[in-house]
């Protein structure tokens, strides 16, 4: 596994660095198919944040948490990490098992609002790789990196598709019409 640290507006001790590689190859032990890894530290309003983002085989796991001491937000980070790859090896297992996953999107028609004059501005733009899925993987793939939607190639169509977590707690598929 392949680990990359970077730092913003804190240093890292070597020992840090030490303690935070030696808990990290221990998550091999859950899940020995881990690409690489990046932790990032940083320190803001007298708190020091770290963010984990794992390549799992392909499905990014992230993990983010903060503390007044590096170890403590760097540990709870790492929690975090381990139990969505324990989910994710476990979902794998039962997919294995089952074949099958019944997982029911219930779509409503969505409210069309009048067009606003003012002018639109985009304040970031990100490019994000679009992989061939089935709308129950985009669901997990979604949940793991904490989003509220997430954009994917349906394997089953070949066409582009969105998956979001509704306000009741359910989940919803936006399919574009042939």
């Amino acid at each position: 596994m392949d680990i990359r640290f970077v730092t913003r507006n804190v240093e890292i001790s070597d020992a840090s660095k030490g303690y935070m590689e030696s808990k990290l190859s221990k998550l091999e032990k859950f899940f020995d198919r881990i690409l690489d890894t990046q932790v990032v530290v940083s320190f803001t309003r007298g708190m020091h944040v770290v963010e984990i983002t794992s390549n799992v085989n392909g499905v990014i796991m992230r993990g983010e948490d903060y503390a007044p001491d590096i170890r403590k937000a760097f540990d709870k980070a790492l929690k975090s990490i381990e139990r969505q790859i324990k989910r994710h090896k476990s979902y794998l297992q039962d997919r294995v098992q089952l074949k099958t996953h019944d997982i029911s999107f219930g779509i409503e028609p969505m409210e069309v609002y009048p067009e606003q004059e003012e002018t639109i501005t985009f304040e970031r733009r990100k490019r994000v790789p679009v992989k061939s899925m089935t709308p129950e993987e985009a669901t997990l793939q979604m949940n793991l990196l904490g989003h509220d939607f997430f954009v994917f190639k349906n394997a089953d169509t070949g066409l582009i598709n969105v998956v979001y977590r509704r306000k009741n707690g359910g989940y919803g598929l936006i399919e574009p019409e042939a």
